[in-house]
């Protein structure tokens, strides 16, 4: 009688046990590709979401105008003058503009100190107002360190400058 023939070539149904654990290795392969990218994407939206270093994120400016605008007098060429000048802060933290709100008196007070002792000659160059608005912007910065050391005024900003 004749044996029954066996066929030596895997059926499609079940695959050989070799690739059988190709394909295991593939797929573990593939998910530890899935979360090793949706750590990396977790991580990084923690920080910030954007994916890129923390100081490359650009900060959008905020700014606190100091109103009314200051007006003092100061002495030029043997008379009177007067000295109107709009300023703004700018700040990268809405705590610092916090800060600068709450010692708004003492901010105002040191400003028109600092105006009313210029010189005329002195603030009609460039030079000379761009001096005037570095020295405003240590006193500003001096005053809310003070307050708060964690934040501080980025910029001050004449936003008009009227001599008369």
């Amino acid at each position: 009688m004749a044996e029954p023939q066996q066929d030596d070539t895997p059926s499609e149904a079940a695959p050989a046990p070799g690739k059988r654990r190709r394909l295991l290795l593939a797929g573990a392969g593939v998910l530890a590709l899935l979360l090793v990218a949706g750590g990396t994407f977790a991580f990084l939206h923690a920080r910030g979401g954007s994916g890129k270093p923390a100081a490359a994120v650009a900060r959008t400016p905020l700014f606190y105008a100091l109103d009314p605008p200051f007006v003092v007098n100061f002495q030029g060429e043997g008379q009177v003058r007067f000295l109107q000048v709009g300023v703004q802060l700018m700040a990268y933290d809405q705590g610092a503009l916090d800060a600068a709100k709450a010692e708004d008196p003492v901010i105002r007070n040191d400003l028109v100190m600092l105006f009313s002792g210029q010189d005329q000659k002195a603030l009609m160059t460039r030079a000379g107002k761009e001096k005037l608005r570095a020295d405003a912007l240590a006193d500003v910065q001096r005053i809310v360190h003070a307050r708060d050391p964690d934040h501080t005024i980025q910029a001050l900003y004449f936003t008009s400058f009227v001599m008369q």
